[in-house]
């Protein structure tokens, strides 16, 4: 599914497609409704980056019994435990 969201909002909102797509992350996010990964792809940023948008905010992370479970996963899978 893809949103479309007319050119006027964005020049009404002073915003550009990208610090749009960042805030909507942000707000999904917080409200637990999609997952730090899921997030940070919407944002278009790399882990480090989104988590250090949401440390700029005052934002605390979800991590969860399933984050941690999934980083022990790709930690076993890489070599690395």
């Amino acid at each position: 599914m893809s949103v479309v969201i007319p050119d006027e909002i964005l020049t009404a909102a002073k915003m550009s497609e990208a610090e749009l797509k960042l805030e909507i992350a942000i707000l999904l996010y917080q409200k637990s409704k999609i997952s730090t990964g899921t997030a940070r792809r919407l944002a278009g940023m790399n882990l480090i980056e989104f988590q250090k948008e949401l440390a700029s905010r005052g934002i605390c992370i979800n991590y969860d019994v399933e984050d941690f479970q999934n980083d022990l996963e790709t930690l076993k899978r890489l070599g690395d435990l």
